[in-house]
């Protein structure tokens, strides 16, 4: 879902301010060991990641209503319906017992997945989530045990992904928040964007001494001109590390971003980071820092490459319309009543957001 770019915020309370103060005099010290000068994804590591200050781990809300984002699980349990034809056919397919969900949010989905799969009589013997944040965590926990108790013993969580897996990856909207590096060409030099701290948290760069990262923004940049953009060695290390270790099964992998001749074409320049405040997109990834999530869209054809290196097959690419529809939401849809009746109104328009 895109959200219009605005700089109108909502200002936080008190203890947020303290949060994100505290956040910003982790930053300056951590800039300030470096030589006053970090890459852009060790800056958006830690405000997102760091331990008892990241955006994900330090406790804020963040889906719904009351947060900075809605997610397609929050606003209907359908999503999951239709994911669980496929987790289904994954399944069938390989004769695997096993899903591994990366960053399940606030646990709907795998609420709504389990709910959808117990319906085909499609369970799997172990429901494994791999997440990063004690506070999501607990969050997930009441989410299942709430919307699904009855499949909740089948549920684990897990630290680190399993040495083997065989059965269904799931990652929905995961990809978006892991930190890229911003690479700059200018006048035919490569530059790094980062951050500095003098006065403020702000921009700056330094000359790119990655040479892979140069070759791989030389190959992906439009030729030529002066450009900015993000390369994600992370996402794809990530993907790669996954793939590496499937014994069976296949990666369903939802998220928001283009296939690379999209991604990077001259009208993009600049790239596609944002920060999500209070259901706001901004284009300053430095206001109110551990209070907004940041984010950028997926290069997808990377991350076919990135799998494809390990020794999987493409299976498809598609948009998530289509994707959907294809997975049977709309005999889903019709199966839950009238069109007239309430059912068919997002929760959000009936009560806050879960």
């Amino acid at each position: 879902m895109q959200i219009p770019v605005t700089n109108a915020l909502p200002e936080p309370d008190i203890s947020a301010r303290a949060h994100s103060a505290a956040v910003v005099a982790s930053l300056r010290a951590q800039i300030g060991a470096a030589g006053g000068f970090i890459a852009f994804d060790r800056y958006m590591q830690h405000v997102l990641y760091a331990p008892g200050l990241g955006y994900y781990v330090a406790g804020a809300r963040k889906f719904g209503a009351d947060g900075d984002f809605v997610t397609a699980p929050e606003m209907t349990p359908l999503f999951g319906v239709a994911l669980a034809t496929q987790v289904d056919a994954i399944l069938v397919a390989t004769q695997a017992r096993q899903v591994l969900e990366l960053g399940a949010g606030s646990g709907a989905l795998a609420a709504d997945l389990l709910n959808a799969l117990a319906a085909r009589d499609a369970l799997p013997a172990e429901y494994l989530i791999l997440d990063v944040s004690p506070e999501l965590r607990l969050r997930q926990r009441a989410t299942i045990a709430a919307r699904a108790p009855a499949h909740a013993a089948l549920v684990t969580w897990i630290d680190a992904p399993p040495a083997m897996i065989d059965g269904a990856v799931v990652m929905n909207e995961v990809l978006d928040a892991v930190p890229p590096r911003l690479v700059l060409r200018r006048g035919g030099e490569w530059f790094e964007r980062g951050v500095s701290a003098a006065p403020e948290l702000g921009w700056a760069e330094r000359a790119l001494l990655d040479p892979a990262l140069t070759v791989l923004a030389a190959e992906r940049f439009p030729p030529a001109i002066d450009y900015a953009g993000e390369i994600n060695v992370a996402a794809e290390t990530l993907v790669n590390d996954l793939a590496r270790r499937m014994h069976g099964g296949a990666m369903l992998i939802v998220d928001y971003g283009y296939p690379q001749h999209e991604y990077y074409p001259p009208a993009r320049n600049g790239g596609t980071l944002l920060a999500h405040y209070r259901h706001r997109a901004l284009d300053n990834p430095f206001i109110w820092p551990g209070l907004a999530d940041l984010t950028t869209h997926v290069d997808f054809t990377a991350i076919a490459h990135a799998g494809v290196d390990a020794g999987l097959r493409l299976a498809g690419y598609a948009s998530q319309a289509a994707f959907l529809v294809n997975s049977g939401i709309l005999d889903a849809l019709r199966g839950i009543g009238a069109p007239t009746s309430p059912v068919y109104l997002p929760p959000c328009a009936l009560s806050s957001c879960v």
